[in-house]
């Protein structure tokens, strides 16, 4: 399966997480390439549930 980027609003409640600037700059030139259609915390839910949807079983 291919991680494909969408546009979905959901209910959402707040977290802090600290990102390495190396990877922030990485998930931003992702970002940029959707102009501007997908925020930072969308890109890094999706990024979640594709994680979370594609591990083994016997990883969960």
């Amino acid at each position: 399966m291919v991680f494909q980027l969408k546009h979905d609003k959901i209910d959402t409640e707040n977290k802090s997480v600290r990102f390495p600037v190396d990877l922030i700059d990485r998930i931003e030139n992702a970002i940029a390439q959707t102009n501007g259609q997908v925020s930072f915390s969308g890109f890094v839910i999706q990024a979640c549930e594709y994680a979370l949807d594609n591990m083994h079983e016997s990883d969960k």
